[in-house]
């Protein structure tokens, strides 16, 4: 997956416009930063570039605005803070054209500004060429830094690294490219997978990649009772996708074939409605008039038990609503565990990557991934869009 691709460190960046694509997509309320996690992770990128003398253009999405101006989705809040904890960013509240061109050919040596909202312009997200040519323009050396949308085939992520012949991926990408590689390509055993989250359709074609290459999977959140409901377990009214039934019972039956152990809960944390009053159902069974909201603990129990020997693991999706107090301690309980594991940990995904931070544990997990959508669709497939334009 990583051969063929240059890293920043490896390209000659000195006096050079360097087009640094970032993943600056951070929550946004009332114009105040939520979370800088993100921002704060490409900042050694940004910072080698203007130690080497580079001139700093910094370009991201932040929102979907769907090709038209939002000005609650401006990338302005991001210099700002740039500005206040790292170095002066300058922001231009445009993309393309003369204007934005004249401020890049201004730049000295060290010095940053940021474009505003690339899906401001219709052309980002359809890969318009002419939109990738106007930005190939301010640029003598690409950076790809933005795991979180390498899966997009996007103007900034695509079409205008197809452009460049000087190109190379930034150390936040190098750092996320390694550590997946190291499931991609041959994983230490025993490789287990934990996955959670709300819907079975949107982990299909990863549970499939993965049993060909893990020896356990764990399934919680509301997931598992899809899986539940295929195997002949009453769930209540629990969430189910109903129209994934046969396809789940395919995955079953291929992990069995393929000797891979596919562990659900045997007992839950239930409501009569979503966010009421705990119920707690000791057996795999949950009656008509509930739904289960979270692992139970003879489940957490089981999953840590069947983990602890791992020597690589990877989390994607809460095992439950953890953002409720009531249906929260599966997730930590887990998220905890795995934290003090002698192993090699992975957290993707929003929620999950949510779900170690509040449970304090964050700063002990091997590698927390940036990108949930694209780790997914790396695991899937092997490679992502925005990987291999760094390649052509």
């Amino acid at each position: 997956m990583i051969e063929g691709i240059k890293f920043v460190n490896e390209v000659n960046l000195k006096s050079k416009r360097v087009f640094i694509r970032t993943d600056f997509n951070v929550p946004l309320k009332n114009g105040v930063l939520q979370d800088t996690t993100r921002i704060d992770e490409a900042i050694s990128t940004v910072n080698y570039a203007k130690k080497e003398g580079a001139k700093v253009i910094l370009a991201s999405h932040l929102g979907r605005p769907k090709g038209k101006i939002v000005p609650e989705l401006s990338l302005k809040p991001v210099a700002d803070y740039l500005s206040k904890n790292y170095s002066r960013t300058a922001f231009i509240s445009d993309i393309t054209g003369k204007a934005v061109k004249a401020k890049v050919n201004e730049m000295k040596p060290g010095d940053v500004i940021l474009l505003e909202n690339l899906r401001f312009h219709p052309g980002e997200e359809k890969n318009d060429p002419s939109f990738a040519r106007d930005l190939s323009e301010l640029c003598d050396v690409y950076i790809n830094d933005a795991f979180g949308s390498c899966h997009r085939a996007h103007a900034s992520v695509d079409g205008l690294a197809r452009l460049k012949k000087d190109k190379a991926a930034g150390f936040l990408l190098k750092r996320e490219l390694e550590y997946f590689d190291m499931i991609l390509s041959n994983p230490k055993r025993p490789f287990y997978v934990v996955l959670g989250g709300a819907k079975v359709s949107d982990k299909i074609g990863v549970i499939e990649a993965l049993l060909d290459k893990a020896d356990k999977i764990f399934i919680g959140g509301a997931m598992a009772y899809t899986f539940l409901y295929a195997s002949g377990v009453n769930v209540g009214k629990s969430l189910v996708e109903k129209d994934h039934i046969e396809t789940v019972r395919k995955i079953t039956d291929k992990a069995k074939k393929n000797n891979v152990a596919m562990l659900l809960p045997v007992d839950h944390v239930c409501s009569e409605e979503f966010n009421g009053d705990p119920v707690y159902v000791e057996s795999r069974d949950i009656p008509e008039n509930l739904m289960g909201l979270d692992i139970g603990g003879k489940t957490a129990d089981l999953f840590k038990r069947e983990i602890a020997d791992a020597k690589i693991i990877m989390w994607n999706g809460p095992m439950g609503v953890f953002e409720s107090d009531k249906y929260s301690r599966g997730t930590f309980e887990i998220a905890t565990f795995i934290a003090e594991l002698d192993a090699i940990s992975i957290v993707g995904g929003g929620d999950s990557v949510s779900a170690i931070k509040k449970a304090g544990v964050a700063d002990k997990i091997s590698h927390v991934s940036t990108g949930g959508g694209a780790s997914l669709e790396l695991l899937e497939n092997s490679t992502l869009v925005g990987i291999e334009a760094l390649k052509s």
